[in-house]
C-alpha cells in the first residue's frame, strides 16, 4: 500500500516525468511522424533543412535511435520497477534523461548548433546514461538474469557509433550496414521480450494454457539474429559476406515462425491488444525469411524488404506494446479504444505498401513512400489522440507511476 509520504512526493513531480513511459511513448510515438514527413521532405527537395549526415543519414538513424531508442528506454526504464520492486527513474532523473534524448534530436537536424563534434557526443550520451540508471538497481538487489538489458543497450552504443564514423570515415563503416545493425539489434530485443511476455499475454487474454518455451528453439531463435547482427556490427574488421548473411537470416525468420506458430496466433482474433502484436511478430519473421533469400538472390531488393521488420515488426510491434503498456500502468483495464484497431491495421499495411510497392512498381515509387508514411502518420496520430491524455495525468486509480 502505498504511504502517505509517498502519495505527497507523488503529487510533486509532473504527472508525465513520474515513470519513464510516459514521457519517451508519447514523445516517441509523435516524433517519429513528425520525422517521417521531415524526411519525405528532405526527399523531394522541399524544406532548405540539411541535418547530420544528409537527409538519408538522418532518416535511417533517427528512425532506430531517435524513436527506436525512446521506446526502448521507456520500457525498460519502467520494466525495471516491476523486476526489482525500486522505485524506477522519475521527476529529476527522468527529466535529465529526456532531455538528453530531446537534446539529440535537435542537434541532429540542426547540425551548425554545436558543431559535428559536440553533436555526435550528445547524441551518444543517451543510451550510457539510460544504461546507468537502469542497472543501478538491478545491481543493488542482484538480480543479474535482468542485467542482460545493460550490455545491450552499450552493443546499441557501438551501433550508434558506427553510424556516426560512417559520416567521418565512409570507406571504413559503411551506413547502410551500421544502420542495419541498429534494426536488428532492435528485432533482437523484440524477440528476447516476445520470448518472455508473448505466451503470458496470450494465455491471460484467451484463457488458455501458457505455452512453455523450448530451450533449444530460444536459443536458435535468438542466437541467430544475434549472429546475424554482429556480422554487421563487425563489418570494419571481418568484412560482409551476403551468402552468409542471408542463410543467418534465413535460419532466424524459420525459428521464429516455428515460435509463433506454437503460440497459436489465431486464438487472439478477438483480442485486439493480442492480434496486433502477433500480427508484428509475423512481419518478422516473414520479413527474416524474405529478408535472406533478398542477399541470395539479387533480383529481390534487400533495401525495400528491410521495411517489413522496421515498420510491419518494429513499428507494429512498438504500437501494440506501447498501448498495452500505457493502459496497464496508467491504472486501465487492458482494453484499448476501438479506434486503435484502425491503428494497427494501418501499421500493417503501411509495411505491405512500402516494401512491395516500389519492388513491384518502381516507377511509382514516390507514391508509395506517400501512402506508407501516411498510414504510419494515421496509426501513431491516432495512438497520440488517445493515449496522449492517459500520460500526461495522473494514475486514475491514486497509485504512483
Amino acid at each position: 500500500m502505498m504511504q502517505i509520504t509517498d502519495l505527497k512526493k507523488e503529487q510533486q513531480i509532473p504527472p508525465l516525468f513520474r515513470l519513464g513511459f510516459r514521457p519517451f511513448f508519447l514523445s516517441g510515438a509523435v516524433f517519429s511522424f513528425i520525422s517521417l514527413f521531415l524526411w519525405l521532405f528532405m526527399l523531394k527537395g522541399a524544406t532548405d533543412i540539411i541535418p547530420f549526415g544528409g537527409g538519408y543519414w538522418w532518416h535511417i538513424h533517427e528512425m532506430i535511435f531517435g524513436f527506436g531508442a525512446a521506446i526502448i528506454a521507456g520500457f525498460l526504464l519502467t520494466a525495471v520497477q516491476n523486476w526489482t520492486g525500486v522505485r524506477g527513474a522519475q521527476g529529476t532523473s527522468l527529466i535529465v534523461l529526456f532531455v538528453l534524448w530531446l537534446a539529440g534530436r535537435i542537434v541532429l537536424l540542426l547540425p551548425d548548433l554545436l558543431g559535428s563534434t559536440l553533436t555526435i557526443l550528445v547524441d551518444l550520451s543517451f543510451l550510457p546514461a539510460v544504461a546507468v540508471v537502469l542497472g543501478k538497481p538491478i545491481i543493488a538487489i542482484k538480480q543479474y538474469r535482468n542485467l542482460f538489458f545493460v550490455p545491450l543497450l552499450a552493443l546499441f552504443t557501438i551501433a550508434n557509433l558506427e553510424m556516426h564514423l560512417s559520416v567521418l570515415y565512409p570507406a571504413t563503416f559503411y551506413l547502410t550496414l551500421s544502420g542495419y545493425a541498429g534494426v536488428l539489434l532492435v528485432t533482437f530485443l523484440m524477440s528476447v521480450m516476445a520470448g518472455r511476455v508473448v505466451p503470458m499475454f496470450t494465455a491471460n487474454g484467451t484463457q488458455t494454457t501458457k505455452v512453455l518455451p523450448l530451450p533449444w528453439l530460444e536459443k536458435v531463435t535468438n542466437g541467430s539474429l544475434a549472429l546475424a547482427m554482429f556480422s554487421l556490427l563487425f563489418h570494419p574488421l571481418i568484412g560482409f559476406n551476403p551468402t552468409f548473411f542471408g542463410c543467418i537470416l534465413i535460419v532466424a525468420g524459420i525459428s521464429q515462425a516455428m515460435r509463433w506458430f506454437r503460440w497459436s496466433p489465431w486464438i487472439t482474433l478477438a483480442v485486439p491488444l493480442l492480434w496486433s502484436l502477433h500480427g508484428a511478430l509475423k512481419f518478422i519473421w516473414f520479413g527474416l525469411i524474405l529478408l535472406g533469400v533478398s542477399y541470395l538472390i539479387e533480383e529481390i531488393p534487400s533495401n525495400h524488404i528491410w521495411h517489413l521488420l522496421t515498420v510491419g515488426g518494429m513499428g507494429g510491434l512498438i504500437l501494440a506494446m506501447i498501448s498495452r503498456v500505457s493502459l496497464g500502468h496508467t491504472g486501465r483495464t487492458l482494453t484499448p479504444p476501438k479506434t486503435m484497431n484502425i491503428a494497427f491495421v494501418a501499421i500493417s499495411l503501411a509495411a505491405l505498401v512500402r516494401a512491395f510497392g516500389p519492388w513491384g512498381f518502381p516507377q511509382f515509387s514516390g507514391i508509395f513512400y506517400d501512402v506508407s508514411a501516411f498510414l504510419w502518420f494515421i496509426a501513431f496520430v491516432i495512438f497520440a489522440f488517445h493515449y496522449g491524455p492517459m500520460l500526461v495525468k495522473a494514475r486514475i486509480d491514486g497509485r504512483p507511476g
